[in-house]
């Protein structure tokens, strides 16, 4: 980084072209100018956001998130809904493939909060649920062991419907606080970058949900015309898509919560459910993704990835 390109010229480049612009005027590799927009972002306690990006009026997550770079790999897990107690083998995985792979970025693709007592249902019977303030911890203390295990990487937090409950919650019953330190959920995850979406090289989405259904990775990579990747259905399962503009991939990322967990057990009414345990790796190479990859839970101690078991 150039000495005499001081912070305040910075921002004022970066917001007025974005991220890819930003490293051509100043002449860096694109890792710096993230890394140099994350350590400012600590500075001033407010996100810099590129000319593309804009929020929404009634929650206050960016618009979109822009990650380009040409070599690398990204981590993707969603629909964890923490709760107090033990992390799942999903978890555990996911903090085992951070320290492996390094990864440029580190995706929670929504839901990493569950607001069991703060849902829209009512409860079923005298069902137990922690409390808003214990969810809270416990999410703090799993994204923690992610932040712990990438010091490098962005770490990036797409909105999911559960996680939307925090601030639905608020704004419905104590609007007057809208302003106040902590009534946003971004509050209490100062290391992660809130989003709707994030975009990497231009032509992989990152949502947590688009289209529903069975064949909701399918329609997504359909509609989308890119290639596409959500949660919200726990299904974890990758669908190609071929047309004149050549392959996309709809990606499901699963669930990095037990399925059969204490968050879904009286909700499921003990159904069978089409859901699977894991996580995605995404593969870039000169700025192009690679076959995506399934990370899926084989037991309780053990995940399967590119043929082999391995211990978690």
């Amino acid at each position: 980084m150039k000495a005499r390109c001081l912070d305040k010229d910075f921002v004022e480049i970066f917001e007025a072209n974005g991220p890819s612009k930003t490293a051509d005027i100043l002449d860096l590799r694109i890792r710096s100018v993230y890394r140099r927009r994350k350590n400012i972002e600590k500075k001033i306690g407010r996100q810099l956001t590129g000319p593309r990006a804009t929020t929404k009026k009634n929650i206050q997550h960016p618009h979109r998130f822009d990650l380009e770079f040409k070599n690398g790999i990204i981590l993707i897990g969603s629909d964890a809904h923490y709760w107090p107690g033990d992390p799942s083998t999903a978890h555990r995985a996911l903090v085992h493939f951070c320290k492996l792979f390094d990864p440029v970025a580190v995706i929670m693709n929504g839901d990493a909060f569950d607001g069991a007592s703060i849902s829209r249902f009512p409860p079923i019977g005298w069902e137990s649920t922690p409390t808003v303030e214990e969810e809270i911890g416990a999410v703090q203390r799993r994204l923690r062991e992610l932040t712990d295990a990438t010091p490098n990487a962005h770490h990036i937090w797409p909105l999911g419907n559960h996680d939307g409950r925090f601030e639905t919650r608020l704004a419905t019953v104590a609007p007057e606080f809208a302003k106040i330190q902590g009534f946003h959920l971004t509050d209490h995850f100062p290391k992660w970058t809130p989003c709707w979406s994030a975009w990497v090289n231009s032509n992989v989405v990152v949502k947590h949900r688009f289209k529903g259904g069975i064949h909701a990775t399918h329609n997504n990579a359909m509609w989308a015309g890119k290639t596409i990747v959500t949660g919200h259905l726990h299904s974890l399962k990758i669908t190609p898509f071929t047309d004149y503009n050549g392959t996309r991939w709809g990606i499901d990322t699963g669930t990095l919560a037990e399925p059969d967990g204490d968050q879904f057990r009286d909700y499921g009414e003990d159904n069978p459910k089409n859901h699977r345990s894991g996580f995605i790796v995404l593969t870039f190479q000169d700025g192009k993704l690679l076959d995506p990859e399934i990370v899926r839970v084989w037991d309780a101690k053990r995940v399967c990835f590119r043929g082999e078991l391995i211990d978690v």
